[in-house]
């Protein structure tokens, strides 16, 4: 008895028109049939295990291809993640000692604790002023 019929989704139609415009509908509608895809293709994968959806990434076997390891093998999921973070580590530890110079570097042009002198530096600045 609720069924939604054709003049239902006629007036569904017209007051998306309104809200969105003619314009919009198409982008609309794709932008729906694309998370439609991944949702069901995350489905997919997801009763499968952790295999790749992307087209073209299984060689013939069926198995995911891999980056080569030093000796020409291929390497697993687990290894590239494992070599992908040793980059990164790797990456922020350099950042991290670059910065740690600079800071050292910063400190070192500080005066040293007890060797500043207010007076002094007043009458330097005064000095400084009766010049210009």
């Amino acid at each position: 008895m609720m069924g939604i019929g054709f003049p239902e989704l006629m007036i569904i139609l017209v007051i998306i028109m309104i809200i969105f415009g003619a314009g919009k509908l198409p982008e609309i509608g794709s932008a729906f049939g694309r998370s439609i895809k991944n949702f069901k293709s995350s489905m997919k994968e997801a009763e499968e295990g952790d295999q790749p959806a992307v087209e073209g990434a299984a060689t013939e076997g069926g198995e995911p291809k891999g980056e080569l390891g030093e000796g020409g093998e291929e390497l697993s999921k687990e290894e590239q993640e494992k070599i992908a973070r040793e980059k990164l580590q790797a990456e922020l530890a350099e950042r991290d000692k670059e910065r740690d110079q600079e800071a050292a570097a910063f400190t070192a042009s500080l005066p040293k604790k007890g060797t500043y002198d207010f007076a002094k530096d007043q009458e330097d600045q005064k000095k400084k002023k009766e010049k210009a």
